[in-house]
């Protein structure tokens, strides 16, 4: 297993000739903050060359477990110790799509005062389908958070004729308003 800084990535399909996809996990930590832990949400955002989704339908999370190739899919169960999981099949993905980009955000009422940075740990890791074994992981992301109330965590790219992952960690202080406003979402 490889403990990746932001902005690191690795060369999954050269690393691993076979990869048919892989699970994105995310594991958080809210020790006794409760209401935070209820209003984490993790979605998956399909996007073009110029970074932005292809539609809303290509935007995965709680309400649209699936996009329409059904290549990227929420887990309704996560394994292991992560709280949320999105499983990616590299043939299914579409051609137009370039990147799938692993976020997080707090859903709240507006004047709500929750920020990651309550969080004690923040990490999204790779596996393999096949056997559930951790290929990478990111550093502890919670430490460099504070106000913010959503995140950027990662990204899983085309790279010649393969895929590669990217370590992320962008967060930001509008929430779901500036990570949709980023990534092109319609809101």
């Amino acid at each position: 297993m490889s403990v990746m800084k932001r902005g690191a990535n690795a060369n999954l399909t050269r690393e691993i000739p076979g990869l048919k996809g892989l699970v994105l996990g995310v594991r958080w930590s809210t020790g006794a903050e409760k209401g935070l832990a209820d209003n984490l949400v993790l979605a998956t955002i399909l996007c073009s060359a110029d970074g932005k989704a292809l539609s809303e339908e290509h935007f995965v999370f709680f309400n649209q477990l699936s996009e329409p190739s059904m290549s990227v899919r929420q887990l309704t169960e996560a394994l292991d110790d992560d709280a949320e999981q999105v499983e990616v099949e590299f043939a299914a993905v579409p051609a137009e799509v370039s990147r799938i980009v692993v976020a997080i955000y707090i859903n709240q009422a507006p004047g709500t005062a929750r920020g990651l940075g309550q969080l004690r740990d923040l990490v999204v890791r790779v596996l393999d389908p096949a056997n559930n074994r951790e290929l990478v992981r990111s550093e502890n992301m919670a430490t460099a958070v504070s106000g913010e109330s959503a995140m950027a965590l990662g990204e899983v790219y085309r790279h010649s004729n393969g895929w590669k992952f990217r370590v992320i960690g962008e967060s930001y202080r509008t929430g779901i308003v500036g990570l949709a406003e980023d990534y092109g979402v319609p809101m």
